[in-house]
C-alpha cells in the first residue's frame, strides 16, 4: 500500500512541548541516507520503504511503500485499514533553543526513523493511503 502525509508539521507544538522549525531536516535529507519506516519506533520493526521525503512549507513530507512481505508491514496494512493514520518522527536533537514557554524550538535535527503510530507526539502528522 502507497501512503503519503506528514511526518512533522513545522511550527506545531507536540504533545512534548517540541516544535520543529522550517529547515530542520535538512541536513538529514541532503546526506542521503535511507530513513526506515518502522511500526511505532520499535527499532528493526520495518514496515516498509520511504521513497520521498522533504521539506514543503507545511513540514517533512513523505511518500512510501508498506510492505506485506514484512511482518510488521503486515501488521501495518491490518491497523491502516481499521483506521490508523499517524506518523511520529525519530530523531536526535542537534540544535534547539528552549522557549519561555518551556518547550523547545527544534533547529536541526538528525532523522534516524519515521514510525506508522496510533497516537502521534504531533496530533497533524498524518498519513493517508493513496495506492496499492
Amino acid at each position: 500500500m502507497l501512503i503519503e502525509g506528514l511526518a512533522s508539521v513545522f511550527l506545531e507544538t507536540d504533545q512534548m512541548g517540541d516544535r520543529v522549525r522550517p529547515g530542520a531536516f535538512a541536513a538529514s535529507l541532503a546526506d542521503g541516507a535511507r530513513i526506515p519506516m518502522l511500526w511505532r519506533h520499535r527499532s528493526g520493526a520495518l514496515a516498509g520503504v520511504w521513497s520521498h521525503l522533504r521539506e514543503t512549507g507545511r513540514g517533512l513530507e513523505v511518500r512510501g511503500l508498506v510492505d506485506d512481505a514484512k511482518p510488521y508491514g503486515k501488521l501495518a496494512l491490518q491497523s491502516i485499514r481499521s483506521g490508523l493514520d499517524g506518523l511520529s518522527i525519530g530523531f536526535r536533537p542537534k540544535r534547539w533553543r528552549y522557549r519561555p514557554d518551556g518547550g523547545r524550538d527544534l533547529i536541526e535535527v538528525d532523522l534516524v526513523e519515521i514510525s506508522l503510530t496510533a497516537n502521534p507526539m504531533a496530533q497533524s502528522a498524518r498519513f493517508r493511503a493513496v495506492g496499492t
